[in-house]
């Protein structure tokens, strides 16, 4: 494998695509590139510092349900407080909001939403840190929040920010804990409202238990589904969460924190997970969380998703093997993980195993054409291809295989777009320059010859978006 090729590997297998000239500047060392993105000390990328804490996000939705219930409009904390809005392209009016619908008549949550996507979409476009990038976007997958719930909007970008961000190379444990404890999930999944049928709260209201959280967290964030839990673990690991909830206007909530442990709702006692007893209170709660972080069916189960997603869709053994490993003898230190996942020698023996989903071809193609296009244009480009961020159908996320993007319509919207961006690109750099500084060292001779030979620049352009290549990572 040549040098080049190697560059291209890291760039956009463990990154998020070249922007001009990456290749040329990592060729001497793909891998030191990759390790250089480890750093624990990294700071919040700059768009993503102006936006809302999820204190203040759920505090905005509050207000819009209490809005709605009084018969009137509610008041974006983001306008209200003299907070960024969302950017517009030059020269628009800001009385539009993205899509062309007037401002006054968007739903303030909707309004902080955009400006979150507005803001991570300038990140993914710009920034030089793409592995790292790569896996905070892994990460905020695999411990989805969804915009399908509405009441989610205001929290989502704040979520990534607070609960995977700061994680992202540090514990599992900690991550995960800090997960279990955000608004958007605690909402997303409905346990800020279940209560313990022996509870104060629950002999008084009759209301009980919600299993969503519990289930979601040994179905798909730790153990995975064959991972030897049952029925019973479930129901008892919910009441050992019951009590995690968020602050409410009842509770003279102002916006200044965003989680609180209600003894009133908790189920009272002792309680068995996997076999293990936990005490009641916060503290039992914590403890089991921590447990499950370090149980090894959550070891084997990290380590088959993250090899799907770095090496193939049905990943080697071998390769799902030495991840276990390390996430095991590390005791879940993802900052382990992600540089063994560098040395697999597997995530460098083929150039193009991966399928890109939607939202990475989009990414990949405004990183390779020098992050043009407005805040506007980018959010639509992910919902016409059929991923909209933060929008995932189920808790389980996006899905990582190709079976998943790759039917006829799903390939003809993106030529479709490859088209479109290629006719704003026409003034832009040559053809052949782009393609030397994308796909060069793995195109086949086909795929450089069509685009030598097409008629004009537009067509050009649109074959390279459109190529085999420039699909794949």
């Amino acid at each position: 494998m040549t040098p080049a090729t190697r560059a291209h590997i890291a760039s956009a297998r463990f990154g998020l695509g070249p922007r001009p000239g990456e290749l040329r500047r990592i060729e001497a060392d793909p891998r030191g590139w990759l390790l250089g993105q480890l750093r624990p000390d990294a700071p919040l990328p700059a768009p993503l510092r102006d936006q809302i804490s999820g204190a203040e996000g759920l505090a905005e939705a509050q207000e819009r349900r209490i809005a709605r219930r009084q018969g009137r409009e509610p008041t974006a904390r983001r306008e209200a407080q003299g907070q960024g809005q969302m950017p517009t392209a030059p020269g628009s009016s800001n009385a539009q909001a993205p899509g062309g619908q007037p401002r006054q008549q968007m739903n303030p949550m909707a309004l902080t939403y955009r400006a979150e996507v507005a803001a991570l979409s300038q990140v993914w476009a710009e920034t030089d840190q793409p592995f790292r990038e790569r896996l905070v976007n892994f990460w905020t997958n695999h411990f989805t929040v969804s915009v399908t719930r509405p009441i989610v909007r205001p929290m989502a970008g704040a979520f990534v920010r607070e609960a995977i961000r700061p994680h992202v190379t540090g514990r599992f444990a900690d991550m995960l804990l800090a997960v279990a404890r955000h608004p958007a999930m605690l909402m997303y999944l409905d346990n800020a409202v279940s209560i313990g049928p022996g509870s104060p709260a629950g002999a008084r209201t009759g209301r009980g238990l919600n299993e969503n959280l519990a289930r979601e967290i040994l179905e798909l964030h730790t153990l995975g589904v064959n991972g030897g839990y049952t029925q019973a673990d479930v129901t008892s690991f919910a009441r050992i969460l019951t009590g995690w909830s968020v602050p409410r206007a009842q509770d003279g909530y102002t916006g200044a924190r965003s989680f609180m442990f209600r003894h009133m709702a908790h189920e009272p006692g002792e309680k068995v997970l996997l076999g293990k007893r936990y005490p009641g209170g916060e503290e039992g709660g914590i403890a089991a969380l921590r447990d499950l972080a370090q149980h090894p069916a959550t070891a084997k189960f990290i380590a088959a998703k993250l090899a799907r997603h770095f090496v193939a869709d049905v990943p080697p053994p071998g390769a799902v093997a030495k991840i276990e490993q390390v996430f095991r003898n590390s005791r879940g230190d993802l900052g382990a993980v992600s540089r063994a996942l560098v040395d697999l020698p597997e995530a460098w023996a083929s150039p193009l195993p991966k399928l890109r989903s939607p939202k990475d071809f989009v990414i990949a193609a405004l990183r390779a054409a020098g992050a043009i296009g407005t805040p506007e244009g980018r959010i639509a480009a992910f919902a016409i291809l059929g991923q909209p961020v933060f929008a995932a159908p189920s808790p389980a996320g996006w899905p990582d295989t190709a079976d998943a993007w790759a039917s006829p319509e799903a390939i003809m919207r993106r030529i479709d777009w490859s088209h479109a961006l290629a006719s704003r690109l026409m003034r832009g750099r040559p053809p052949l320059d782009m393609l030397a500084e994308t796909i060069a060292p793995v195109a086949s001779a086909e795929t450089v010859q069509a685009i030598q030979r097409a008629p004009e620049a537009r067509d050009a352009l649109t074959l390279l978006f459109a190529s085999p290549e420039f699909q794949r990572r």
